[in-house]
Formats: structure tokens, sequence, C-alpha cells
């Protein structure tokens, strides 16, 4: 009997061999499938099947609205006959542009469209509603049914596109011609791993991340860059900024006209902005706290020893949002006093409800995930971008293929869609965790996550915050933005304003069409809810970045002298000029 124990305790030669192939078979699986889960779909489609073949009253339900709905289309088209302007059997949603033209309008393409809409719409009826059926398997039937209505759109085929066909008629064909050669060009530049038509006219330090400044500091994670002073005096409170590292720092200072760091040092602050490494297979056991130390807080000790000031502003954008929230409850829990205020753009704390970036975050999914970052190290920009388009699939992929391929019209390249195709990547470690601990877990709110062993809580802040959501963002959406009121009794001032999740906060002055909501939570005072939130606000037009600025002038102490460029006597001697070496790598 003890030789038996003594065999069973040793390790079985076969472990490592039997975890190799599974690991090897799940990562051939996740690059099939772009890191979607076979598993999780078919779950979810055999959930809703099964529970809406045992309802035979939401079937009823169904086939009368099928009836309903064909006798609204043959309605409209017996009404149509004579009189152009009749009322439409239905409307599209206030965000689908996609029938704006007036050419779907005429017949028979007004039919074709309107023929969709009510068939889009009767499918959203079909996967939603049925009793029985987990959210989250709802969610994610739903979501794949209009995935494929969007593949069928009469607008992507050239016989059902009235615009497509005018504008062949227009060009005489030309049109499909250039749409071939644009994706001739494009998939050479895919296949050579070329970024997009016109990324090489913004340039980090040549055109995009052109604000003057200094590398005063780096170590294996991160470059951390003071921008030069642009006026005589400054607030003796400094700036650290933390963007997330699934981006690239330079989308808060891309073109001069519209960088939040350039507005920010035009202000009278002492700015200080985190560059992260692009992380490589070496870098796979880097993990959240890892990004903590070697980040923030590593920056922090450099901000306060070259500045002399015992008091930060920090400001976290993203992923370096609840990063920076993250940090600043560790140091609560220290007694560390040194961030005056924080501000939180576009950044999650609670993660109970993503929307529908929770689509691919469940036990399955995140196992794909792990299996697919385990044999490089790290999750690849392009697998995390593809996420990200499928969320808004009529924006950022059929609307490109119809204009560029089937039009003939490339897209003018911005400094906007240059910085997003300078992607970056994920460490396997730190993803692993922040998937399942954050998203998956909600462990930040929840009172689970440690940092050093210990477990911190976002109630411990204690210092006044400025947070932005925006109002058409899909991966924070602001009503889970939001729910920072829940968690700490901190005074609070929620802005949201319009744009998404980037092009909300790229909001500078003058630009137009720009509004915002703000409302002030006080010190200890009850947090309401985003509606009862959003009946509170007051409106306000322009850009957010005053209402910001006037916000840290009141946090901020009286102007005085500019501090030195670095400090060699403190260790923190210039490196080089901004933005770096560290956002150059590839």
């Amino acid at each position: 009997m003890t030789d038996i124990v003594q065999l069973q305790r040793g390790p079985d030669p076969l472990d490592g061999i039997a975890l190799t192939l599974d690991h090897a078979l799940l990562a051939a699986i996740a690059q099939v499938t772009s890191g979607l889960s076979p598993a999780t779909m078919m779950l979810a489609f055999l959930d809703w099947s099964t529970h809406l073949g045992v309802s035979p009253g939401k079937r009823l339900e169904l086939a009368g609205k099928a009836y309903r709905k064909c006798h609204r289309i043959a309605d409209y088209a017996v009404r149509r006959i004579g009189h152009e302007d009749a009322e439409p059997a239905i409307d599209p949603l206030p965000q689908d542009h996609r029938f704006d033209d007036p050419a779907w309008k005429q017949f028979p393409f007004d039919l074709i469209s309107q023929s969709f809409l009510l068939t889009q719409q009767w499918w959203h009826a079909a996967t939603t509603a049925v009793a029985g059926v987990s959210r989250h398997h709802e969610e994610m039937v739903s979501f794949a049914a209009r995935q494929l209505l969007d593949v069928a759109a009469p607008t992507n085929f050239l016989a059902t596109n009235p615009v497509l066909l005018r504008r062949v008629a227009e060009t005489g064909g030309k049109c499909l011609l250039d749409g071939a050669q644009h994706w001739f060009e494009d998939a050479g530049r895919l296949m050579r791993g070329e970024p997009p038509v016109g990324v090489e006219q913004f340039r980090p330090g040549k055109t995009v991340a052109v604000t003057p400044g200094k590398v005063v500091y780096r170590n294996r994670l991160i470059e951390l860059i003071q921008y030069a002073p642009a006026t005589e005096t400054v607030r003796p409170e400094p700036v650290l900024i933390v963007p997330a590292w699934i981006m690239k720092y330079y989308i808060l200072d891309l073109s001069p006209e519209n960088s939040l760091i350039r507005w920010l040092v035009g202000q009278g602050y002492t700015v200080f902005a985190i560059s992260w490494h692009n992380p490589g297979t070496s870098d796979r056991d880097l993990d959240m706290d890892d990004y903590r130390r070697l980040g923030p807080m590593a920056a922090l000790d450099v901000v306060t020893a070259i500045t002399g000031s015992d008091k930060v502003h920090g400001v976290g954008y993203c992923l370096g949002g609840t990063l920076l929230a993250i940090a600043a409850a560790a140091m609560a829990q220290e007694h560390d006093e040194r961030l005056a205020s924080i501000t939180l753009l576009a950044a999650q704390t609670e993660f109970s409800e993503p929307g529908e970036l929770g689509l691919f975050i469940d036990e399955s999914q995140i196992n794909l995930i792990e299996n697919m970052m385990w044999s490089r190290g790290y999750l690849d920009s392009q697998q995390m971008g593809g996420a990200f388009q499928i969320l808004r699939s009529n924006d950022l992929i059929w609307s490109h293929l119809l204009g560029t391929y089937l039009m003939g019209e490339r897209e003018p390249m911005i400094d906007l869609m240059a910085w997003n195709a300078d992607g970056t990547r994920m460490p396997y470690a730190m993803h692993s965790q922040y998937l399942r601990e954050l998203f998956l877990g909600d462990d930040l709110a929840e009172g689970r996550f440690k940092v050093d062993g210990r477990t911190i809580t976002l109630s411990s802040l204690r210092q006044p915050m400025f947070v932005v959501g925006t109002e058409r963002d899909h991966v924070a959406p602001w009503r889970s933005v939001h729910k920072i009121h829940w968690l700490t009794s901190a005074a609070i001032r929620f802005v949201l304003t319009s744009g998404g999740h980037n092009a909300g906060i790229v909001s500078e002055p003058g630009h137009p069409h720009r509004r915002y909501h703000v409302a002030t939570r006080a010190l200890d005072d009850p947090a309401v809810g985003p509606d009862e939130w959003m009946e509170q606000a007051e409106q306000r037009e322009g850009s957010w970045w005053i209402e910001w600025g006037r916000w840290l002038d009141e946090h901020s102490s009286e102007p005085g002298s500019p501090p030195p460029m670095g400090g060699a006597e403190k260790g923190f001697a210039a490196l080089g000029d901004a933005p770096g070496n560290y956002v150059l790598e590839t």
C-alpha cells in the first residue's frame, strides 16, 4: 500500500505531453476561429434552440410577427403605387446609416431595404426573450444573428445596392477596377506584414507625437517622457498620464491641433507620460503587478524626484485608468498620499456589464485565448483588433469593403486611423490575469483583487476624481464606467461626452458638433444610477477638455517656476528626445 501511495504521488510522465498536446490543438483552433470558442458558440445555440423548441407560445408569437411583417411590406407595396412618398413600413434604427441615400427610396430598392429591416427586426425578436436561455447565451446568439444579417445586407451586393449601381454607371465600371486594384494592394501589404496605405504619412516624432519633451527614465517596461513647459509659470502639481498598453500612448499626442498633451502643457501644467514597451515572447511572464510596479509606481518616484512636488495629478486612459485605480488603492493601504487627484478616461473599474465585449469573455473563450497566447507568449494586436472590428462590423468592416473595393473610393488616412493601425501586443500572464480576475471574476469591484498578497478596495480612494465616459463606447460602455460611483465615496465629477472610445477622448476645443453632460457627486454623498445621473446632469456644448482644465485648476496650487527637464544629479538625466524608442517598436 505504501508503494502504491508513493507511485500515486510521483509525477505522471505523460502529464507534460498531454498538456502540450492540448495547448497545441487549442492554439490551432484559436488561429482558425480568430479566438472565438466553437464550444461556447455551440452551447449558446443549443441553449437557445432547445428552449425555443419547448416554447410553443414563443414560436406562435414569432409566427404572428412574421405574418404581420409580411402584411406590412405588402401594404407598403400597394400604398406606394403612384405615391413615392408613402409612409415606409419600417425606418432604420437611428445609428444605422446604410440606407440614408435617397436612392433607397426608389422602387424596387425601397422594398428590398425595408424587407431586410423587417427581417432584421424579426430575428431580434427570435433570439431574445426566450424563457430559460442564459443571458450570456442570449447575447451571443443575438450577436451572431446580427453578424450574419450584416453579411447578407443588400448594401453589400451590386444588384441590390442602388448607390453602387449609380456609381458603376457614372464611372463606366471604372470604380470596380479601382476597387480591385485597392484590394490587390491591400492584400499584398497584409501578406508582407506592412501597414495600411497612407500610414507612412503619420510617423511618431515626425507628424504625430511631436510635442517637445525628453525621455527622462527607462526600465524594461516603460519610458517616461517629460514635456517641455510652454508657459512662463506652471502649477506645482505635475500631471502623470498612464495610457493603456493595448494601444500606443500617442493617441493623446496626435497631430498638434488635437493633442491632449500639447493642450495640457499649454494650460500651464508640467506633464509626464508613460510610453509602454511593446512586449515580445521574452515578456510572457509579466503580470498586472509588474505593470503596476514598473509603470505608474516607478513613474511616480521619478516625477516627484524631478519636480520636488509631493503631490501629483494621476490620469489614466482605458486599461491605464484601471491600473491607476488599482495603484491608487494599493497606495491608500500604504498611506501613500502622493496622488492629489485621479482622472479616469473611458476606464472601467467594475466589469459585470462590459457591453458587447463581454461576448468574448467566458471560461471557454479565455481558455482558448490563453492557448492562443501560449505558443508565442503574447496576444497579437491583429487578434485583438479583429474582436473590436466585429463589435462595429457595419462601420469598420462592411462600409469599408463597400467603399474601398466596390465603390473604388479609398478613405483618406487620418492621424487617428494611422494610430489605430499601429498596434501593440499583450503579454501572456498579464492578459490572462486581466481577463480572469477583472473581466470574468470582477475581483476589483467585489473586493478580491490582491496586490502584494493583500486585498485592495477602491473604497479607500478619497482623492477628488474626474471621470469621463463616452456615449458610443463599445470598449468601456459609459454605464459601466459610471459604476465607480458605487465603489468609492470620493467626490466625483462625471462627464459623458459625445463620440466613441477614442474619438470622444480626442475632442479638442473647436472640434465641431461636440457636447457633453456633466454633474458632480460631493464627497460622501450617495450615488445615483446612470439614468438618474443623466436626468440631473447639465448638458454643455463644446469640448470636455475645458471642463477638465477648470477642474484641475480648482485642485491645484498657485503657479510657480517650471521644474528642470530631468535631473542628472538625481539619476534622471535626459535619455533622448520625445517620443523615445519604445513607441517605435513594432
